[in-house]
């Protein structure tokens, strides 16, 4: 097999029966079922009135809001996608024996395919933090001493351990009609501008912003518990939530991914131990490709944003680069889970396979 074959990148151009547009972010595409489809998988999973949809991850690769490829041709990361979902699974699967809540997975036919229910989306990144790194340190190291609201103290050292988790949340797309938070997406916002504004970010009362700070902090300790054990240090990760049901009995409940090394930061607990800090996440890929670009300013300043998207259309790493992000990724996927990872030959083919018995195929 060709290496530019061991990774699947395109996936919304499938002969998926859909209705409407495909929709495709940096990872994944989305193909929402036409009405007799969805009437007939709910009755098969046993749901009422719910809209479900296919999903599909890719391999492709995105840092700093750019796609990257490899000399050889390689466009994406073969193995991240499997690994992905399969360690968001694991972690939807623990949060739910846990009793924490449920989530937007109603089947797997495929190790890259989810079925989906629909929920409707809270309008806010839910961050957490347990150590001061990356972004938040950049801005401590200028003098802020302020972040969504929350004063941190005076003497903070570079990747110190925090006394407690913060909740530093930005905004999930453009917020309109708020006078103190601009309208654009991933801008950092405090507790008091949510619960001051709870329509504006689709949240239906007080409660149920309390709701989702503690399903994030529970969830947050429940994966570093886990990772701990197995040598990992849980830095910070992003979660989504939205609403499924009526609005009179609406039940919060976690969308997209969780406990990613795509959406979290992990570090080697016994290196980091020693004082030294190794990236054992998406956060790898990001330190490499710095590393190899011309002038790293191009990937942090986003007053250069055209200049970055001419370099990720020029630039190319090493083949032997990509596929040591592919180890970093499988052999994470075989620690948290404690099995093999399931890689595909034929992905797309098998993809497939698994929807036709679904009877979604055209």
């Amino acid at each position: 097999m060709a290496i530019t074959d061991k990774a699947l990148i395109q996936t919304d151009n499938l002969p998926i029966r859909h209705a409407g547009e495909v929709h495709s972010g940096k990872v994944r595409s989305v193909y929402w079922l036409t009405e007799a489809d969805n009437k007939r998988l709910c009755s098969r999973y046993g749901l009422e009135n719910e809209e479900l949809a296919v999903m599909v991850i890719s391999d492709r690769i995105s840092a700093y809001e750019c796609l990257w490829q490899s000399e050889g041709g390689l466009k994406g990361i073969p193995g991240k996608g499997a690994a992905l979902n399969t360690i968001a699974r694991y972690w939807f699967t623990r949060f739910e024996e846990e009793g924490l809540a449920g989530n937007h997975i109603v089947d797997v036919p495929h190790p890259l395919v989810w079925i989906v229910r629909k929920a409707r989306p809270v309008m806010v990144e839910a961050i957490a933090r347990q150590y001061i790194t990356g972004s938040m340190w950049r801005s401590y190291e200028k003098g802020e001493r302020e972040v969504c609201g929350i004063t941190l103290p005076e003497g903070l050292k570079k990747n110190q351990k925090l006394d407690s988790l913060l909740i530093t949340p930005s905004t999930k797309g453009i917020i309109r009609g708020v006078a103190d938070i601009p309208e654009k997406d991933d801008y950092n916002i405090s507790r008091d501008q949510i619960l001051n504004n709870l329509k504006a970010f689709r949240f239906p009362s007080a409660e149920a912003v309390h709701t989702y700070e503690r399903l994030l902090t529970e969830g947050f300790n429940l994966i570093s518990r886990e990772l701990d054990a197995i040598g990992k240090v849980f830095v910070d990760t992003k979660f989504e939530f939205g609403f499924i049901g009526n609005e009179e009995d609406a039940r919060l409940i976690y969308i997209d991914e969780i406990g990613t090394p795509d959406s979290s930061r992990y570090w080697d607990k016994a290196l980091y131990e020693q004082g030294v800090i190794r990236e054992d996440s998406k956060e790898y890929f990001r330190e490499m490709l710095q590393a190899s670009v011309p002038d790293k300013d191009v990937l942090l300043n986003k007053d250069r944003m055209e200049e970055r998207y001419a370099l990720a259309d020029s630039f190319r790493l090493k083949d032997e680069q990509m596929m040591d992000v592919s180890r970093l990724y499988i052999d994470l996927a075989e620690q948290i889970t404690g099995a093999p990872l399931p890689l595909s030959d034929n992905p797309k083919q098998e993809i497939l396979d698994s929807l036709n018995h679904l009877d979604l195929i055209n």
